[in-house]
């Protein structure tokens, strides 16, 4: 069996442990088919894709590639997620110089955990063997995402208005945004990526896979109105939140209503990074954001962290005039 045939049978092995219902056929065919849930009246589908940036740098440098794929799969289903969306199925794409089986088996392996994670089935992908096209031990990753939502369940955050409370999903560390500029200050402050860190390595800090907000998030949407979701990736909260905002209110946050985890403190120490730049590059602690009414803010918090999720109360929304910014972090 060569490399390309084991590679597609370990394929199939992880694939099998990601079916659920609606999968007419996977992995193996020219294309997966894949039948909408009956339990819909009106579906809209919702699409999205991903990578996860030069974090895959930070992989390659520590020869780790055990957790890489979740981030690919955390990155398309939580944006989708924000819509109201319930993942169905997951394609990745894998591009490499030359196939080293036990390096994609590896990525295909986080893959299949990530997608057990959403919920959603690994249905179909690519894997592209290109010679010249990358350095040796190194390769590329692109992730696709389709979820459903009822039409009448779209949430686009039209209905926010002054008063809601604004709630922060904990995250797991730097997520897959930011690692240019986390590279950087590994390499300005000399740091060694094996040395201890909270009781793990740098290096493992680092590359803490990003958290899957789905099976929590849709069980919240089960019990109470959520008005309004923002994925936190490149941007930060300052403008990952606007995003769902209509322009005549914004959020104002409190820093002080969450904890920073302590890597977020690291890299701003180690690079000298100004408080507004960690806003806008880093999550900084908080990876989802769940806009709800004022009354119903308990109940959904209840609902979350009955889901095993971390949850702070970070704000509140405000009127807005046209010259404020949007998303204010104070």
């Amino acid at each position: 069996m060569d490399a390309g045939d084991q590679l597609v049978e370990n394929i199939k092995h992880f694939a099998s442990r990601t079916l659920r219902d609606g999968v007419l056929a996977g992995i193996g065919g020219f294309g997966a088919l894949f039948e909408v849930p009956k339990s819909y009246r009106e579906p809209v589908l919702v699409s999205g894709t991903d990578g996860v940036g030069t974090k895959l740098k930070l992989a390659f440098l520590l020869n780790r590639h055990d957790t890489i794929g979740i981030d690919l799969v955390a990155m398309s289903v939580n944006d989708i997620l924000v819509q109201g969306a319930e993942p169905l199925f997951f394609l990745d794409y894998f591009a490499c110089g030359k196939l080293a089986v036990d390096t994609a088996t590896q990525v295909v392996k986080g893959i299949a955990a990530g997608c057990e994670q959403a919920g959603c089935a690994l249905i179909g992908g690519e894997t592209a063997e290109m010679p010249g096209m990358y350095a040796d031990g190194e390769y590329d990753l692109a992730g696709f995402a389709v979820g459903v939502v009822e039409k009448s369940g779209i949430i686009d955050g039209a209905g926010i208005a002054a008063g809601d409370v604004v709630l922060g999903l904990a995250s797991s560390g730097a997520h897959s945004n930011g690692y240019s500029l986390v590279r950087k200050i590994v390499e300005i402050s000399g740091s060694d990526l094996s040395s201890d860190f909270d009781g793990r390595t740098l290096g493992e800090a680092l590359l803490a896979p990003t958290r899957i907000y789905v099976r929590p998030v849709l069980a919240a949407m089960g019990t109470v109105r959520i008005k309004g979701l923002a994925h936190i990736t490149g941007g930060g909260l300052v403008e990952n939140v606007p995003r769902v905002l209509p322009s005549h209110v914004r959020a104002v946050l409190a820093k002080s209503a969450w904890p920073r985890p302590q890597l977020f403190g690291w890299l701003q120490r180690s690079g000298n990074v100004a408080e507004a730049e960690m806003h806008r590059v880093f999550n900084c602690g908080i990876g989802m954001v769940v806009i709800v009414a004022a009354k119903d803010a308990g109940c959904a918090q209840q609902a979350l962290e009955r889901e095993g999720e971390s949850v702070f109360r970070i704000g509140e929304i405000r009127a807005r005039t046209d010259d404020e910014p949007q998303t204010l972090v104070l």
